[in-house]
């Protein structure tokens, strides 16, 4: 045997060993579904179905009206191959930004809207992402909920790229859809000022606030949302307590139940709405009130 046909065998035996802790290439069947999430084992990524959905409808979102239309104007460009912009959905907690999104696939699964949940640190993934889509006929909503980086946090420079200033393009068939807490992603601080400098009497900003900015300006479509006042979170309220059953909602005690809820919870939110009533009504059922 000679020196070369024993190096191979071993660099064969080298590669059998090797292959046993690689895991398997999955390849996701994309016509058997609407929604799936991406999912990293050994920094091998593949899309796993979701076969639970949250059941919220367009019907259950109360006084985000003309978030909720612009929203399904866009989503319905995309979904007849028409220019459609990705959309950045920003505002407090509870508002309503993510169910929003939920509802939409659920309005227009039927309508061939699918959705991929891509979690905030694995968007650098998204060529990926496109790989496995290619050739397929779907129209793919990439889903990210609570989109926000840190200051140290570079990950947000790789998304500026996707969403904008790659060489490789974006397919039709995808659009991305996030929801932050915050307009610009990133924090902003008063020492992100201290080289402003004036020239010719305009005031230039620093490097680092052009950056930070420059991401969100990336999505084309800006949706903000905004807190709801007291009588807004009562009629959320009633609305889910309808929904799960309570027959009289317009009792007072129910009102100051209600409203001391979203005190000790610091939030007339949405969110604040929907748990009350489902606490409610689990007391009610029981007979504890």
């Amino acid at each position: 045997m000679t020196d070369a046909e024993k190096f191979f065998r071993r660099a064969e035996s080298i590669l059998d060993r090797l292959e046993q802790f690689i895991p398997p290439v999955e390849v996701c069947d994309l016509d058997n579904g609407i929604a799936w999430r991406w999912r990293k084992t050994n920094q091998v990524g593949r899309l796993q179905i979701i076969d639970r959905f949250n059941p919220i409808s367009l019907d259950d979102l109360h006084h985000v009206d003309h978030q909720k239309q612009e929203l399904i104007r866009n989503t319905s460009q995309f979904l007849n191959g028409l220019p459609a912009n990705n959309a950045l959905l920003w505002g407090p907690r509870g508002t309503g930004k993510s169910s929003l999104v939920k509802a939409l696939l659920n309005a227009y699964a039927k309508d061939g809207l699918r959705m991929i949940e891509v979690e905030r640190q694995d968007l650098i993934d998204l060529p990926d992402i496109v790989e496995q889509l290619n050739g397929n006929n779907g129209k793919f909503v990439v889903f990210c909920d609570d989109l926000s980086f840190d200051e140290q946090d570079s990950t947000y420079r790789a998304l500026k790229v996707v969403l904008d200033g790659s060489v490789l393009s974006t397919p039709d068939n995808l659009i991305i859809y996030a929801t932050s807490n915050r307009r610009h992603l990133v924090p902003e601080r008063l020492s992100d000022n201290l080289d402003a400098r004036p020239v010719d009497g305009e005031i230039h900003q620093s490097e680092a606030v052009e950056e930070k900015i420059s991401l969100s300006e990336r999505f084309g479509l800006w949706l903000s949302f905004q807190p709801f006042n007291q009588e807004n979170y009562l009629n959320i309220v009633n609305h889910w307590l309808t929904e799960l059953g309570v027959a009289d909602t317009n009792d007072g005690e129910i009102r100051r139940a209600a409203l001391q809820w979203a005190m000790l919870h610091g939030s007339r939110s949405g969110r604040s709405a929907y748990q009350f009533a489902k606490d409610w009504a689990g007391r009610s059922g029981l007979g504890k009130i």
